[in-house]
């Protein structure tokens, strides 16, 4: 039975979101299982949509797709039994490129083509900023696609190529692709990982009993009892089968730009970023935060969840006491109720509430990873206010969002982005609050491990989002008009 899509929640519009979740695994029993567990440790990058694909000798290939939830879907015993196999791939989706609503089952990954020498399925994170080009040439070409998505031009890429076995053909479509990409693919004994040479995206290793697993997130592992060896490096290609692992680099070498925003919200906190954990990441943050924007208060609030860990460290930095002044329903999921316009103003309510008696009267400092669009910020100020808080002063564990991500994220359009047509105090005008400050860029460099700040000439990270400087042209989309920052006026 198919399960209806999950709604966007209109309370969530605030936040840029994720982009989406590969895992695979190989050389275990009943692989299903374990790509279940994996997929659904790695929730969080993708709430939409999502799909196994597994190989056994006795039926072939095996896949099912599914709208919603992990724990939904693929969970009953019949659910695992139609994808058995020692070899599996999965993949959790938010779409930021390709169609959204029913009709979208089309995008669901992981893909799977048939090709001489057998069959192959791919799940993608990222975003192929050339993918129109790449469509249009296919399509005069004779490819008939079957869905909207950028990811399906690297199967077709792989169908034409002339190489001598599926990894071969991967690299010669992969050369071809522009943007960013952490891949998982699999064929009927293999399975290959590969990260495009910017490392964009993150990718992982891990070692269970004999098997191997590849993953988005070390929380993926933890989740399976796998041992986690290491990050798939910028620009390398794994191919694991019943000899091991054997690694190469097909592409040309390229200083690596993983994404600074992993870091400050995507990951889960409980996941390693180049070996640094993501909570203390996000702790320094807030220890920067505060260095950088003190202010008299009397406490410091997270909105949760993902405020958390960034509020922690702004409180031991500052020596204010940290209270949960706002308090998450968990229990309220993505597609809780189809918001009417008599409920509609409700809608931060649904999801938190303020801790009154702790609130009244308080000079309160809330922490949050991100402003977007403002939406949220605006509702959770005026709540704050309601509940009797004396001044509210924003702090913000990320710098202004000023510039839309092409890599691998819904970004909206940069007209909606409030950095991108408002200055810091316009934005403190327009939130209503005491105060509102960001972190600045070289101090979130600083916290995630650059002592020295951002290095102008050659950032470590790609930090697009924040800094109009992209490390890939975002080619389809100059040529629908974007201007990146060094040909806007």
């Amino acid at each position: 039975m198919s399960h209806p899509m999950p709604l966007a929640h209109p309370f969530d519009d605030d936040k840029l979101r994720e982009e989406c979740g590969v895992f695979g695994v190989v050389g275990v029993t009943e692989a299903a299982n374990f790509v279940a567990l994996g997929l659904h440790a790695l929730q969080h990058r993708g709430q939409e949509a999502g799909g196994i694909v597994t190989h056994d000798s006795v039926n072939g290939f095996n896949q099912q797709r599914r709208m919603g939830l992990v724990r939904d879907n693929f969970t009953s015993p019949d659910m695992i039994a139609s994808l058995p196999g020692p070899i599996g791939i999965g993949h959790v989706r938010y779409s930021t490129a390709g169609s959204k609503g029913q009709t979208a089952m089309r995008d669901v990954q992981p893909f799977f083509g048939e090709f001489s020498m057998g069959g192959a399925a791919i799940a993608h994170n990222g975003n192929i900023t050339n993918a129109d080009a790449l469509r249009r040439e296919l399509i005069e070409r004779g490819s008939i696609f079957q869905s909207s998505s950028d990811s399906e031009c690297i199967i077709h890429l792989m169908a034409r190529s002339m190489g001598r076995n599926i990894p071969d053909r991967m690299e010669e479509a992969l050369r071809k692709v522009e943007g960013a990409f952490s891949i998982v693919a699999m064929t009927r004994t293999k399975l290959i990982g590969c990260r495009d040479p910017l490392g964009v995206r993150p990718l992982v290793l891990g070692k269970i009993g004999d098997g191997w697993a590849l993953a988005s997130e070390t929380c993926a592992l933890d989740i399976i009892g796998a041992e986690f060896v290491r990050e798939i490096e910028p620009g390398e290609m794994v191919v694991i089968n019943a000899d091991g692992v054997a690694s190469h680099f097909p592409f040309r070498q390229a200083k690596s730009r993983f994404c600074i925003f992993e870091n400050v919200y995507f990951s889960r906190p409980d996941s390693i970023l180049g070996g640094r954990s993501v909570y203390e990441t996000r702790e320094n943050i807030g220890r920067e935060l505060a260095k950088e924007a003190p202010v008299e208060a009397d406490l410091v609030c997270p909105v949760p969840d993902s405020g958390t860990p960034a509020a922690i460290g702004y409180s031991l930095q500052s020596g204010i006491p940290y209270a949960m002044g706002i308090i998450r329903n968990q229990y309220m999921g993505r597609t809780f109720i189809e918001p009417t316009e008599s409920i509609r103003n409700m809608g931060v309510r649904l999801k938190l509430n303020v801790n009154r008696a702790l609130i009244k009267g308080k000079r309160v400092i809330l922490v949050d990873d991100s402003v977007v669009r403002g939406t949220t910020s605006r509702k959770i100020k005026e709540m704050i206010l309601d509940a009797g808080a004396a001044e509210v002063h924003f702090r913000i564990a990320s710098p202004p969002t000023a510039w839309p991500c092409f890599y691998g994220v819904d970004t909206p359009q940069r007209e909606k982005l409030l950095a991108a047509t408002m200055s810091e105090e316009e934005m403190r005008d327009h939130l209503g609050v005491d105060s509102l400050k960001f972190i600045s860029l070289d101090g979130l460099y600083r916290a995630v491990g650059e002592a020295n700040g951002r290095d102008p000439n050659a950032p470590a990270y790609c930090d697009a989002c924040f800094s109009g400087e992209y490390p890939v042209a975002p080619s389809d989309m100059m040529e629908k008009g974007f201007q990146p920052k060094a040909a806007a006026k």
